[in-house]
């Protein structure tokens, strides 16, 4: 049947291996939920094994599906969940304690502490990131003060630090290769944009020894090979990239200005900027989009911590909705939604308002309010969420005509026709929603000559629907007002000091 491309896209609540082939259409496929650790109020862990099994599980079952119908897996690409913090043994290859999830904001008041003393400035200046717990190194910090004796054995060189997608990388190759793409050493807040290096001053300020840290390369390189014990045989990995920066590489935007928005757990707005980085003075992020043959290409970034993660908690906590896909026709069936809005800062609030200290709330309730109504301002609440993104992106001179959009929540077409009505702009869905995996298949299918270049990828890219806004500007400017409004209601003490 010819060759195909593994990719292992490790999220937040699940792992999925897809497999795609020649033409980069998914043909096989296996996804598993794992559990979510909450110790405290704002606190958020994985265990390491349980990252490690499910990706090993669903890779498996992939590829065993994909080479039983006569493909042949020609390279691994990994994308991840990004910041997310582990630190293991290199003997053993086991973490020393459960995996920091980025959403976990247990680092608060260190991140606090750098801003009062000034230092965020200089954090922004190198990695184009703010002095916030979602970032990897003060989780580095607290395990390393955390967990007896840590601190000693990473300082003797006994002790790895990884991102997800690195530790993936440890385990598949059975502990040769410690190593990092560009996109995901960026989002550590010790990784100098601008030189393409570890920074040994931000090492220092965030008491990270350097020893713990992996090599850096490109999104697509040779990262090595799988040991031949875990799929019977060796196979090269040859992409990586942090799971949005994927899916900008799925959604084909290479160009400067090209934008897209990812729904997963949490919503992530990536608008390329070209070669050159530009300092938000808006609260976003600057990042790295990708970096290929040596070439850096940078974004601005937004990060919304709760999106689709909102429809998860409605089904698995308050067990209002029997499945996601429910939601649509709940929503739907509304005229309206009733004046209640519902602001998920179940971690703080992310870009542009970045509270780490603001806490979930919902407003307007009244004794006409009813399960259709909560559910309605939950899907809601990503689109003003995203509408924030934007708006942020427009006073730092961007404003992209439309918006790509994939991840799971845009299979829901009342959310995606209520998006284009917020943001007053076309918003365009492609054929293929998981562009996260399909990014990471991109780089180690271009890696292995098996992909086209990214000029030809971005003119084969197609939308498979496109939403046109139709409300009325009275009506979106009144939404948006009590948005606006239960937003700043929620904001925490401090937040509404500074």
């Amino acid at each position: 049947m010819g060759d195909a491309i593994l990719a292992l896209d490790q999220g937040t609540t699940s792992s999925r291996a897809i497999v795609f082939d020649h033409q980069r259409r998914p043909i096989s496929q296996a996804q598993q939920e794992f559990e979510q650790i909450f110790p405290q109020a704002g606190w958020v862990e994985h265990r390491a094994n349980a990252i490690w099994q499910s990706s090993l599980v669903t890779a498996r079952a992939a590829l065993q599906k994909a080479e039983s119908d006569g493909h042949t897996i020609r390279a691994i690409g990994i994308t991840n969940q990004r910041e997310t913090t582990l630190i293991w043994d290199r003997d053993s290859g086991k973490a020393i304690h459960n995996a920091l999830v980025w959403q976990d904001r247990r680092t608060s008041e260190f991140c606090q502490h750098l801003k009062q003393e000034g230092q965020e400035d200089l954090i922004q200046d190198r990695t184009g990131l703010l002095a916030d717990p979602y970032f990897s190194a003060s989780k580095i910090a607290w395990i390393l003060d955390n967990v007896p004796d840590a601190r000693q054995r990473a300082e003797a060189g006994k002790l790895a630090f990884g991102t997800v997608d690195s530790f993936l990388l440890w385990q598949l190759t059975g502990g040769k290769v410690h190593a990092t793409d560009a996109t995901n050493a960026s989002r550590t807040s010790l990784f100098n944009i601008h030189t393409q290096q570890w920074d040994a001053e931000l090492c220092r300020l965030f008491k990270v020894p350097m020893t713990l840290l992996p090599d850096v390369q490109d999104c697509a390189a040779q990262f090595g090979e799988s040991d031949p014990s875990i799929f019977g045989r060796p196979i090269p990995i040859l992409g990586i990239a942090g799971d949005q920066q994927a899916a900008s590489i799925g959604q084909a935007c290479f160009e400067k200005g090209d934008v897209k928005s990812t729904y997963g757990t949490g919503c992530f707005v990536l608008l390329n900027t070209g070669n050159t980085p530009i300092r938000s003075t808006n609260k976003l992020l600057t990042t790295i989009q990708y970096r290929l043959a040596g070439k850096t290409t940078y974004a601005l970034e937004g990060s919304i911590f709760i999106a689709g993660a909102v429809v998860q908690w409605m089904r698995d906590a308050l067990k209002i909705i029997p499945s996601a896909s429910s939601t649509e026709q709940l929503a739907q069936d509304l005229e309206n939604n009733g004046g209640v809005y519902f602001v998920p800062a179940f971690t703080g609030l992310g870009a542009p308002w970045w509270d780490s200290d603001a806490r979930g709330a919902i407003y307007g309730l009244s004794r006409g309010t009813g399960i259709a109504e909560i559910v309605r301002a939950g899907l809601e609440s990503v689109c003003y969420q995203t509408f924030d993104l934007m708006e942020a992106m427009r006073r730092d001179g961007a404003n992209p005509a439309c918006l790509r959009v994939d991840g799971g929540m845009t299979a829901n077409d009342w959310v995606m026709q209520f998006l284009a009505d917020c943001l007053d702009k076309p918003v365009e869905r492609p054929h293929v929603l998981e562009t996260t995996a399909l990014g990471a298949a991109t780089l180690a299918g271009m890696q292995a000559g098996l992909y086209p270049t990214s000029d030809d990828l971005r003119e084969q890219w197609a939308a498979e629907h496109r939403f046109s806004p139709t409300m009325e500007p009275a009506e979106r400017n009144r939404l948006l007002d009590g948005w606006h409004d239960a937003v700043k209601r929620t904001l925490s003490d401090h937040h509404r000091a500074d």
